[in-house]
């Protein structure tokens, strides 16, 4: 399919920018603990697309802050430089509604208990699927809302598998 709109693309229909932004993550989790969310942060840089004059396609790359903390003094900190592939649907002029996959690769994975830090053998590769709204000015600000679901178990001990969840909001512009 993306085969067909490739010859449509022209030089005023692609776009690029940067984004900078907030994450609220957590774990699901199957074992006996209880996680809280943690807040970090997501930047990165941006494409995008026109395949049509209402869907276009926007990959990503970004660094992102994940985890979870408890309430216990205990932090898991995830970082992740990810990929999304964004599909992008303009439900009207500037507004959108996005989903799409993300290909998240580990950077950091370590649990700090108090002052003692410890790594841990988190899986190296994450899918996630992400869904989203987004708004697009004229002058090339957007601002975007996500939640990035995970579709793998994050293997963080053997007693104690998980799931990332995060909702992100972004700032970015595109020129």
């Amino acid at each position: 399919m993306a085969v067909a709109f490739a010859g449509t693309i022209n030089a005023q229909d692609v776009k690029f920018g940067v984004k900078l932004g907030m994450n609220v993550s957590s774990v699901s989790e199957n074992g006996p603990n209880s996680l809280d969310s943690k807040t970090g942060f997501v930047l990165g840089v941006t494409s995008e697309f026109s395949l049509t004059e209402k869907i276009s396609l926007q990959p990503e790359l970004l660094f992102s802050q994940q985890g979870a903390r408890s309430k216990d003094d205990f932090t898991l900190d995830l970082n992740y430089i990810t990929m999304p592939i964004m599909v992008k649907y303009y439900v009207v002029d500037g507004f959108s509604i996005e989903a799409g996959p993300q290909f998240s690769f580990l950077v950091k994975d370590e649990v700090l208990d108090g002052s003692h830090v410890t790594d841990v053998p988190a899986e190296s590769f994450d899918l996630m699927a992400n869904l989203g709204l987004g708004y697009q000015f004229k002058n090339g600000l957007f601002f975007q809302t996500r939640y990035n679901l995970g579709l793998i178990d994050t293997n963080i001990s053997e007693n104690f598998n998980v799931k990332n969840g995060v909702y992100q909001m972004t700032l970015g512009y595109q020129f």
